[in-house]
């Protein structure tokens, strides 16, 4: 198996942007506190933060960006400004990945061409899920297989049960849909350390220190970085490279040089901290970037906003965690 990680089955004339091994975020998306509207100057700045701290991508309109509660001219303005920003910095060669799902093949497949066209270079897509009881393995496997056929943009699958109402693909379907050569990866976001050893062996995912078949197999959360190193994985997809990238980028870095010990050690400081921004969700991170970087803000309502006591809460949480940030 060889998929097409850098390599365009579309044939366009430019060459797409490889994905790197290495820790990617999630980035979230910024509004007005006051209006709502998007705040496109903060997104770009906290772009650049991310690839100055040494990520290998961006992923754009994912869960933690809020694409739920963005129109879909919202999402392209927020990767076009996510692109330029990193453009503007030097950062050229940082892919972006585009979280692009929508409720049909159709409206998914035009949401792809516009994500290129807004400079994404990959796209990152739930199983469909709103008719829950007809989303069977036919049905489920027919998606992405006709989103793939007709998609500009390879594809991520993102496997996380508990955005598509307890839809939880298996190893088997993974492998199956792997052999499509517009899918070449997938974020396990269901936190299955097992599942992703049995797809990564199956499809020769791309490690830090063999390019395999070019499959990127993502561990999606960063509090298990180095139990998705051992499993043979190809990177991180997690939240909280939104608040502490280097430290997420120094464990998974000092595991990759053969530093076993010490990226052991330092999961443990990271898998601590984490804990305060999962349990607290997107608006705990936005806090938690408000009280470390001087930006973040509010998600879009329905999601409240936190009391004092709650933001005070995760930055104490945090604190270890955070002063290992801020020492590298």
């Amino acid at each position: 198996m060889t998929v097409s990680n850098g390599n365009d089955v579309h044939s366009h004339a430019t060459p797409r942007r490889p994905l790197p091994c290495g820790i990617y975020a999630p980035t979230m998306t910024f509004f007005d506190p006051e209006t709502e509207e998007l705040d496109i100057p903060t997104i770009k700045k906290h772009a650049e933060r991310l690839a100055k701290a040494g990520l290998a991508g961006l992923v754009t309109m994912g869960s933690n960006g809020e694409a739920i509660h963005c129109t879909r001219e919202e999402k392209v303005a927020v990767t076009r400004a996510t692109r330029e920003a990193l453009d503007d910095a030097g950062f050229t060669a940082t892919p972006i990945v585009v979280g692009a799902t929508e409720g049909s093949v159709k409206g998914t497949i035009e949401l792809c061409k516009q994500s290129e066209a807004a400079g994404g270079d990959y796209v990152l897509l739930l199983p469909p899920s709103y008719f829950r009881a007809q989303m069977d393995e036919e049905a489920i496997v027919g998606y992405f297989t006709s989103v793939a056929d007709r998609s500009p943009l390879p594809i991520v699958i993102y496997n996380y049960p508990g955005a598509v109402a307890g839809i939880d693909l298996d190893s088997d379907v993974l492998i199956k849909l792997a052999e499509h050569p517009n899918i070449i990866g997938t974020k396990f976001t269901c936190g299955s350390t097992g599942k992703l050893t049995r797809v990564a062996l199956a499809t020769k995912a791309k490690t830090p220190s063999s390019e395999g078949s070019g499959y990127m197999a993502f561990g999606g959360i960063c509090d298990f970085t180095v139990q998705t190193l051992v499993s043979g994985g190809s990177g991180i997809i997690a939240g909280g490279a939104n608040v502490m990238p280097k430290l997420c980028v120094q464990v998974w870095n000092l595991y990759a040089e053969g530093k076993t010990e010490e990226a052991i050690a330092l999961q443990k400081v990271l898998s601590r901290g984490d804990w305060f921004l999962t349990k607290a969700a997107i608006a705990g991170t936005k806090q938690a970037i408000q009280t470390y970087f001087g930006y973040g803000g509010y998600p879009r309502r329905p999601l409240k906003r936190l009391e004092k006591a709650k933001v005070a809460s995760i930055a104490e949480g945090i604190r270890e965690a955070m002063e290992v940030e801020e020492s590298l």
